[in-house]
């Protein structure tokens, strides 16, 4: 059971989308916008991990979830929200900057996938939110290795694995069901392309 806690802990939500822009710039971006890059990847990982950190234990402490796996729906219902309006506003930013334009949809697509999951709240559906970030993850990659001719299949193999391993672990946790799962990294995936078009 250890081992399945620290695989949900390293693929865990918050982490996903500074590893996603990382991957970004490593295989995308020229190489001569260090300085743009390190601003960006800090600004990211402030308002995807330390910002929703700071507000799981403000939620804890005062009352609105029991524990920081937010497991009930009304317990996501907040951070949920919370993460929707951050990641709005780092696809709004990146959006704005010509050199890494397309690292918007990444951003964008992963709160159009939360929105998703919200109204699924509705039907009493807890989607995944491990898988949903995997799934951006993957249709982001595919989107990017489409508009720039990338030969990045051992990125796509690498994401497939590791979501597998991700659902896996997941089921093992009982965190979720299959379905669950998903539904989550479906989401996540369609919210991608969904954004893309829109976009073009």
């Amino acid at each position: 059971m250890k081992l399945h806690k620290v695989i949900s802990t390293i693929l865990h939500p918050t982490i996903l989308p500074t590893a996603g822009t990382f991957l970004y710039f490593i295989f995308i971006t020229r190489p001569y916008e260090k300085n743009l890059q390190l601003i960006i990847l800090s600004l990211v990982f402030t308002l995807t991990y330390i910002v929703p950190i700071l507000l799981l234990f403000f939620l804890k402490n005062f009352g609105f979830i029991k524990n920081f796996q937010v497991s009930t729906i009304k317990e996501r219902r907040i951070p949920v929200i919370f993460m929707i309006l951050i990641l709005y506003f780092l696809g709004n930013t990146m959006i704005q900057i010509p050199m890494i334009r397309n690292l918007g949809i990444l951003f964008y697509g992963t709160s159009l996938s939360l929105i998703s999951i919200y109204i699924l709240f509705s039907v009493k559906l807890k989607s995944s939110l491990h898988l949903v970030s995997m799934g951006n993850m993957f249709g982001f990659f595919l989107i990017m290795a489409n508009i720039y001719n990338l030969s990045i299949l051992y990125i796509i193999i690498l994401l497939i694995f590791l979501s597998g391993v991700l659902a896996s672990s997941r089921l093992y946790l009982k965190a979720h069901t299959p379905l669950e799962l998903l539904i989550g990294f479906f989401l996540g995936f369609i919210c991608q392309f969904i954004l893309f078009i829109s976009l073009q």
